[in-house]
């Protein structure tokens, strides 16, 4: 087979109120090149990585992208070749921005060119899912931009909005991160009705917002009631950076998929150094790290040595 590379978005999901539901692609990648390479009898994976969190990306005991690869091979009845992978990471690592959810995709895409499976984008998408064990951030990472998912008689069904929306996105990063299993360990395990009708209007409004370009919704329709509440203590930055939402060209904000990153969708003509400035200063910490983005395309793979990318 030859060798391939992918770049796969960064994702946040949620949004607020679209818990399991909702998942914006971001312009942040996870470059792969993988080619396979000759069994020596040595560890079947060797890895070159540069970009962010190189030192974790580039390790290769349970690396995910591989034992992803691995295993979806594994379940259909065929060998995984030994691979050599150059990986370039600009996704923050448990910070709530996807980075599991590309790493899957990565790792069912490679198996599906490497194996000659012969998946879809379909396929490819469902087999992330299930092992994500929900759509939203990888449907966001397949399909790009805001995308709305659900599971339905053992399929992913989802559809895509908000291509051409010039918003700025920013993203407010702190020290500590947080594992996705701890953060939904904080949630209760059921909801009243006014607080599950209260996300179900704001959803809605969610996705008006980004399908019609209405950035004067979202600092409604970023709300939450199901699972912010709940994230508070565990993401220091909640609860100081929510109170921005409407404000100084900041149309709305919302923790970033579990956290504890939080995610700020701002006007497109939105002066960033105000935004950085407002954020740092409402969170009182000087040097926090604040990224700003934009909206991204889906998830491409490219046979290298042909001249055209292809999406998933």
């Amino acid at each position: 087979m030859r060798p391939i590379r992918l770049r796969l978005p960064a994702t946040s999901a949620n949004l607020g109120p679209g818990f399991d539901a909702v998942g914006l692609a971001m312009g942040l990648w996870l470059t792969i090149e993988a080619e396979e390479r000759a069994e020596d009898g040595s560890w079947p994976l060797t890895i070159e990585a540069s970009g962010r969190n190189a030192d974790r990306c580039g390790r290769t005991a349970n690396n995910m992208i591989f034992e992803t690869y691995r295993d979806v091979l594994r379940q259909v009845g065929k060998v995984a070749a030994p691979l050599h992978l150059r990986v370039e990471n600009e996704i923050p690592l448990g910070m709530g921005c996807g980075s599991s959810a590309a790493a899957l995709l990565g790792g069912v895409m490679l198996a599906n060119h490497f194996g000659g499976l012969g998946w879809g984008a379909q396929e490819c998408l469902e087999e992330a899912s299930r092992r994500e064990g929900h759509p939203d951030n990888v449907a966001a990472c397949a399909l790009g931009y805001m995308t709305v998912s659900a599971e339905a008689e053992g399929r992913v069904v989802a559809a895509t909005c908000g291509q051409g929306l010039g918003w700025k996105l920013f993203l407010a990063l702190p020290a500590m991160s947080l594992a996705t299993e701890k953060a939904r360990a904080l949630l209760p395990e059921e909801y009243s009705r006014a607080d599950a009708v209260a996300n179900v209007q704001r959803t809605a409004l969610l996705v008006a917002a980004f399908a019609q370009g209405r950035g004067d919704l979202l600092r409604v329709a970023m709300q939450d009631r199901m699972h912010q509440p709940y994230r508070m203590a565990a993401c220091p930055l909640l609860g100081k950076l929510l109170p921005l939402a409407g404000d100084g060209g900041t149309l709305g904000v919302a923790l970033s998929g579990a956290g504890p990153g939080m995610l700020l969708v701002a006007e497109e003509d939105a002066v960033s150094d105000g935004i950085v400035e407002r954020v740092r200063r409402a969170a009182d910490d000087p040097g926090l790290e604040v990224l700003e983005t934009r909206m991204g395309s889906g998830a491409t793979q490219e046979i290298l040595g042909l001249e055209v990318a292809e999406k998933v």
